[in-house]
């Protein structure tokens, strides 16, 4: 039987549209040269293309680690124009996103539109434009890889979610604001403690390809923790909460108890998501990473703008799998974000504009809010409907499980193929008739479908832990 064709759906037509405008957007940016570009990026290709391509990568020239550097120096070997050719990265990195951003939301909708709007709206966040597009940053590649990894780990496959994360922690060590979901799912054992493993064994096989080309093991193991050290201003043009109160004063102490504090917030919401694992579903799992990556960025120091990229996502990923309560977290994480890039996009040859398009004390408002609904969500309103339900009622006693009702049956489901009419008490032993009483096949077949749902075959036991949305 031959499948019908297809027919496009109205639906479709807009999201069609919306996917072409993304890449016209992107591709009318293609000539834009950032200060970043000018400053790095291109420095880096001229002396990668210099000191004969990958044989460059045993010096130690540039503050991002080699995988990045690797897809750079690739390009030496290619007839592109060099500005071309780091837009593209970028680009082919935004692509990645979506596809993973279509699949988180797919595990809430399975059928229909959702997924491919979801899609859509993040490939034309201006952010997300601006950030790879404009500004010709790969923050996209490390996002993307973090969202495979969390979608891997939603779906049961913990070895291939470990390996993604350490493709994310490989390119950008931003990544380590969801890695406190990734904590919660093993403290929760829903992913082995094993395929955490799998993490630095990615980072140290991605580092081998400039072992062999000469790069000493400190200098590859050093490049995040200079990266930390390398500020010292308390934010970077981030819409945090240092645009809201003035620590020009003893920046070293504020920095080191706002470090402090922030491991303490990051501790806390890992207890309490442990605490409530019976609660821990696929849409619960999408807000928490949603939360980590607007309160890490929003409280730790010395954080750019650029830093708020997962935030912009993965607010987009969670409003999709609670609409009416979320819509309004990814309006406001957008406008503090991209509101933010404009001063230093504004000035292609300045490495640091302090002008504001929007007051920062407003757009650090803007993101405060968006936190506070994301975190009212997570526990706010989930310990409200758990107070309010029959398992956490005064009436049952919170935690205590249900007591059976006398004279109340189990519900019943009734299975009749040919002539025979199989009923199972749920809870109780199965009563199928044995295989000898069946008078036809086909009720003999009935009988041992019914009897292996009862777990006696492998065909029909879960093999793997299902997440309920």
């Amino acid at each position: 039987m031959t499948s019908p064709s297809f027919r496009p759906t109205p639906a479709l037509i807009p999201l069609a549209v919306a996917f072409a405008l993304a890449v016209v957007i992107r591709v009318q940016w293609y000539g834009f040269q950032s200060g970043d570009y000018r400053a790095f990026f291109s420095q880096w290709y001229d002396f990668i293309r210099a000191n004969g391509g990958f044989s460059a990568l045993r010096y130690r020239f540039a503050d991002y680690n080699v995988p990045y550097l690797y897809l750079v120096a690739l390009l030496t070997y290619l007839p592109v124009p060099v500005l071309a050719g780091i837009k593209t990265i970028s680009v082919l990195g935004d692509l990645l996103l979506i596809v993973f951003v279509y699949k988180l939301v797919a595990l809430k909708y399975p059928r229909g539109l959702p997924a491919f709007a979801a899609a859509a709206v993040v490939g034309l966040l201006p952010s997300v434009v601006m950030n790879g597009a404009v500004w010709g940053q790969c923050d996209s590649i490390y996002t993307a890889f973090g969202l495979g990894g969390l979608y891997f780990a939603l779906r049961s496959r913990p070895w291939l979610s470990g390996v993604f994360f350490g493709l994310a922690l490989a390119f950008k060590l931003q990544i380590v604001f969801l890695l406190p979901v990734l904590l919660v799912l093993v403290l929760c054992r829903r992913v082995p403690w094993r395929a955490l493993l799998a993490i630095p064994v990615v980072v140290v096989v991605l580092d081998v390809p400039a072992l062999l080309a000469g790069a000493g093991p400190a200098q590859l193991l050093s490049v995040y923790f200079d990266q930390v050290g390398e500020y010292s201003q308390l934010t970077l043009n981030a819409a945090n909460v240092y645009q809201l109160f003035d620590f020009s004063s003893h920046l070293a102490a504020v920095r080191d108890i706002a470090v402090l504090i922030t491991a303490e917030l990051v501790a806390a919401l890992v207890l309490y998501a442990v605490v409530t694992r019976a609660r821990l579903t696929t849409t619960r799992v999408v807000l928490l990473g949603a939360v980590f990556a607007v309160l890490v960025p929003f409280c730790l120091p010395a954080m750019h703008e650029r830093y708020f990229y997962l935030a912009d996502v993965l607010s987009v990923v969670a409003a999709f799998h609670l609409p009416r309560r979320l819509w309004p977290v990814p309006v406001l994480v957008q406008f503090a974000s991209a509101f933010s890039y404009l001063p230093f996009l504004a000035d292609p040859q300045a490495r640091q504009n302090t002008s504001e398009v929007v007051p920062f004390r407003l757009l650090a408002l803007a993101m405060l809010a968006a936190l506070v609904l994301l975190v009212w969500q997570l526990i706010g309103r989930a310990d409200l409907a758990f107070l309010h339900s029959p398992r956490g009622s005064a009436k049952h006693g919170i935690g205590t499980r249900r007591r059976r009702v006398p004279g109340r049956r189990s519900p019943t489901v009734r299975l009749k193929v040919g002539t025979v009419r199989l009923a199972h008490r749920v809870g109780r032993p199965s009563r199928a008739p044995s295989l000898a009483t069946c008078k036809s096949p086909a009720a003999a077949a009935a009988a041992e479908t019914f009897r292996s749902m009862r777990g006696g075959s492998a065909q029909y036991r879960r093999t793997t832990p299902q997440w309920p949305n």
